[in-house]
């Protein structure tokens, strides 16, 4: 077991996980204390590169290139001042404040890329995320897509297109589960997949599938156990995304338990079989497995971190959860904050000053949760939220291109964290050129 090299001179900050949290802080963290020689900043991940997960459902619908908004962790640890390591944490030591991580295999050759490693920390910085939770239905991981990484959003993209192609090229009738999609949880994940997904499909076969007519042959199942869709969020938001993707004929359906899939569509409780070629499974959130073994730290029935105010974990003061794989108080209120971009955003800005605090012997001060509403995008059509907070003098509701520019605002205010305003202002006008000599949605 390989232990990697450290200055054991310099307070030694791990992270483990790049998503929102973890890439914002370890970058800010890296530009306060690793460039001035204060701290040694780590972060471990074991993806190459980072996209910001909300925008993942544009991936699958082919309306944004994955390679035109990845950050690679190599160069933004060199730009940044901090050091990444590639690997997968398996396992902690607490008593000798170690992390364990995994060998790496390239997915693609089979090799090994790093052998299992151990890395020392004095404070530890947990924010591996969140996955889809399946809870145990037969079917889901042979037979549906998860939009968690944007591998599989590529992977579903990929299928997309084939099914398009194969249809089109095929001389016998098409059958009762071709080119139907069927799209399982309506969280925002699954409500704004289901309208990108109406746009990019006619935008597809506009480019010579002319045997596809859009408006007979593709349909869209949004399929939701609870009672309305968007359920986390308020109840207006819910009514107008409903009525929207209901003009757009996508076919909403509430209170419908999904069984089993199969590789010809998706069984409900009801006894009914819906044909699809396409399942997504866009329901129920849960942390990684791993986090509910870890040397005595509590988690809860989803194996998220239980943290106090200070975002310390409740039997160890020397290790934090951020984001969705930390049940964080919801201070003011019952319950914990919800799994959201901005919660992990607020968490990474807080722990910047706290762990610059800890190191210098003050005590790390209570954080509170800021909600400043939510947005739902329902792709070209509309954009449907709630502003919340002084800002606005309360709650106000916001649709339409308003709306639209907000919700872009929040990835550009990942980018600012990131990049810094000269760059996000550079990426973004080079994206927006590139755009007008590329095809409206990706072909392949």
């Amino acid at each position: 077991m390989g232990k990697d090299k450290d200055c054991s001179s310099l307070h030694r900050i791990v992270i483990v996980g790049g998503g929102a949290g973890g890439l914002e802080l370890a970058t800010r963290l890296g530009d306060t204390l690793g460039r001035r020689g204060l701290a040694q900043v780590t972060l471990i991940e074991k993806a190459r590169t980072h996209f910001w997960k909300p925008h993942l459902h544009e991936i699958a619908a082919g309306t944004v290139d994955l390679h035109t908004h990845a950050v690679d962790y190599l160069a933004q640890s060199h730009w940044h001042c901090f050091r990444y390591r590639m690997g997968e944490m398996t396992g902690l030591d607490r008593e000798r404040r170690e992390v364990h991580v995994a060998p790496f295999i390239d997915p693609d050759e089979g090799e090994e890329v790093t052998g299992q490693r151990v890395f020392a920390y004095d404070t530890l910085v947990i924010a591996v995320g969140s996955l889809n939770n399946d809870f145990g239905t037969p079917g889901v991981q042979e037979h549906a897509i998860l939009l968690e990484t944007p591998a599989q959003a590529e992977r579903f993209h990929r299928r997309l297109v084939n099914a398009c192609v194969r249809a089109h090229a095929q001389s016998a009738p098409l059958r009762p589960e071709q080119l139907q999609v069927a799209i399982i949880g309506a969280g925002a994940t699954g409500v704004e997949l289901a309208a990108e997904l109406h746009h990019t499909t006619r935008t597809l076969v506009s480019y010579g599938l002319d045997r596809i007519d859009p408006e007979r042959d593709i349909r869209i199942e949004l399929i939701e156990a609870g009672p309305r869709i968007l359920g986390a969020l308020p109840e207006r938001m819910s009514a107008s995304a409903r009525a929207l993707l209901e003009k757009l004929n996508v076919s909403v359906r509430t209170h419908a338990k999904v069984t089993a899939v199969t590789a010809t569509g998706v069984q409900l409780a009801s006894g009914e079989t819906i044909p699809a070629e396409l399942v997504v499974w866009a329901a129920g959130v849960k942390a990684p497995e791993f986090l509910a073994t870890l040397d005595g730290l509590e988690a809860n029935r989803i194996n998220q971190l239980v943290v106090g105010p200070t975002l310390q974990t409740t039997r160890d003061e020397n290790v934090f959860a951020i984001g969705d794989c930390a049940a964080a108080p919801w201070l003011g209120r019952e319950g914990t904050v919800p799994p959201r971009a901005q919660v992990a955003h607020q968490q990474a800005s807080h722990l910047v000053k706290q762990i610059r605090r800890r190191m210098n012997g003050q005590p790390t001060q209570p954080w509170r949760y800021r909600d400043f509403g939510s947005l739902v995008s329902l792709g070209k059509y509309s954009t449907v939220g709630n502003l919340m907070g002084s800002l606005v003098g309360g709650n106000m509701w916001i649709e339409g291109l308003f709306a639209r520019w907000m919700y872009q605002s929040l990835y550009k205010l990942h980018e600012l964290a990131l990049h810094g305003a000269w760059k996000t202002t550079l990426g973004t006008a080079a994206r927006f050129i590139a755009r007008r000599t590329a095809p409206r949605v990706k072909l392949h």
